[in-house]
């Protein structure tokens, strides 16, 4: 079969077909790091680490550019609010996204570009649009004219997002100087207290807009493949990437993949809104690998909402993959399934390719019944295949270190917390009340139920 794309402009599933034969580029807009990073916000690097995995296993070579917005407007707001150089804030919230991609197994990209890096190629973009006629200058700043590119031949302004242009809003709040409210900032003049780059036009920091689309065309060419990100980024941002680089003569990306947000009572998870889950609060309820299945069980483009029940779900979905294959021990990884290459192919379809999974567990389990350990190895092998691709894999290095030390952690705890249920019996035996519940409120304390049973005290960790 052939991969199809839902494609967010053309608005329908197409077969992809690369600029390149045999190599793929991709470009996602990453982390602009002025907090600690949320559920939210790693979901679309799971996402679309997968879709990076299945090029991969698809035999593409695959460049992948996941870049860093190093400055802005809220960046800039929180440094100051919390007293703190806004470059130190941006480095230390930067190293919680690495920290929490990496605990999720999502693969480094090819390049991690930053927009402060980047600012000699915005400037020859702003030039190059500047030359054609769809850029100004005032004061210092520059603005993209979306009249004179609405008015231009060949434009598709408003196309991806499918807004009009007379509704649409920049949500920018220094309009100082735009000819038109529909204008959007290619570059801000300097303002006292925050940082600055020299341009021919005055000192200044950039646009939001204009620091994808430099750094996309950088590293990928006028020309790539694939750009994603959130839903939330289809306007202003990705709108206005797609017209300036349409507007300076550059082809731009042949597919927009946008995924979908995690929901919490139905409102989209945000900071404004109270109801973030960070990334090491969610790691205090599972493993890591289980909230990587988490976060990408659910169809890239479809709302993932969360609760602690689905999240607890799909770690025991998890974790039925994962004693299925201890129970069988180490195998090469096989080959995949036709079936599963259909899923995968299709828009890379998890959910389908996680039934597949799952059918194949229960025929290894059966298996097993039976006493067929060579039919049971076999189908272990396409099981490694399938949950490899989707960065899941529970004999992969990552996770399979993971599950020993978590094993590790669980033998300790137990000779430990054993030795204090016999003080505790040995207590109650005779009648030392204030000893035995001495001890019972230190296990509580330390997170850990104690169910008093015929068979003796039973404990288990609190969920």
């Amino acid at each position: 079969m052939t991969l199809r794309i839902f494609d967010t402009a053309s608005r329908e599933l197409r077969d992809f077909v690369p600029v390149r034969p045999g190599h793929a580029s991709v470009y996602l807009c990453g982390a602009t790091p002025q907090a600690q990073p949320h559920i939210g916000h790693v979901r679309s690097g799971v996402a679309f680490d997968i879709l990076r995995r299945w090029l991969l296993a698809s035999g593409y070579d695959v460049a992948f550019v996941r870049n860093v917005t190093d400055i802005d407007d809220k960046i800039l707001t929180k440094a100051a609010e919390n007293g703190r150089p806004w470059w130190e804030w941006v480095a230390t919230h930067e190293r919680h996204f690495t920290w929490a991609y990496d605990q999720l197994g999502v693969l480094p990209p090819s390049v991690e570009p930053r927009a402060t890096g980047h600012v000699t190629q915005m400037v020859d973009y702003m030039q190059r649009l500047m030359d054609r006629g769809f850029a100004y200058a005032v004061g210092g700043s520059v603005y993209f004219d979306v009249a004179a590119w609405v008015a231009a031949e060949g434009s598709d302004y408003g196309s991806l997002s499918g807004n009009r242009v007379e509704e649409m809003e920049q949500g920018e709040s220094d309009n100082t100087g735009k000819r038109s409210p529909q204008d959007f900032a290619l570059w801000k003049a300097a303002k006292p207290g925050e940082p600055s780059w020299p341009t021919p036009w005055g000192d200044g920091r950039p646009g939001w807009h204009l620091e994808c689309s430099a750094m996309a065309t950088w590293y990928l060419g006028d020309t790539f493949d694939i750009h994603c990100g959130g839903l939330d980024l289809q306007f202003p941002h990705h709108e206005n990437e797609i017209a300036q680089a349409h507007a300076a003569g550059d082809d731009f990306a042949h597919y927009w993949m946008h995924n979908h947000w995690v929901t919490m009572a139905g409102e989209k998870m945000s900071k404004s809104l109270g109801n973030v889950l960070s990334v090491p609060h969610i790691l205090g309820l599972v493993r890591p690998v289980e909230l990587r299945y988490y976060l990408g069980s659910a169809h890239y483009r479809s709302v993932l909402e969360y609760s602690e029940a689905a999240l607890q779900e799909a770690a025991a979905g998890y974790r039925r993959i994962e004693d299925f294959l201890h129970r069988v021990g180490p195998v090469e990884i096989g080959e995949w399934t036709p079936e599963f290459e259909a899923a995968m192919d299709d828009d890379i379809s998890v959910p389908r390719a996680l039934a597949e999974i799952h059918t194949a567990v229960r025929a290894g389990n059966t298996a097993l019944a039976s006493g067929s350990l060579v039919d049971a190895q076999r189908i272990a092998a396409t099981v490694r295949a399938m949950t490899a691709v989707l960065g899941v894999d529970p004999q992969d290095p990552q996770w399979a270190e993971e599950t020993q030390t978590s094993e590790g952690a669980m033998a300790a705890l137990d000779v430990l917390v054993d030795a204090e249920l016999e003080r505790r019996t040995t207590a109650r035996a005779a009648k030392d009340w204030a000893t035995a519940d001495a001890v019972r409120d230190r296990l509580i304390a330390a997170g850990i139920d104690v169910t008093d049973t015929p068979d003796g005290p039973q404990w288990s960790l609190k969920n």
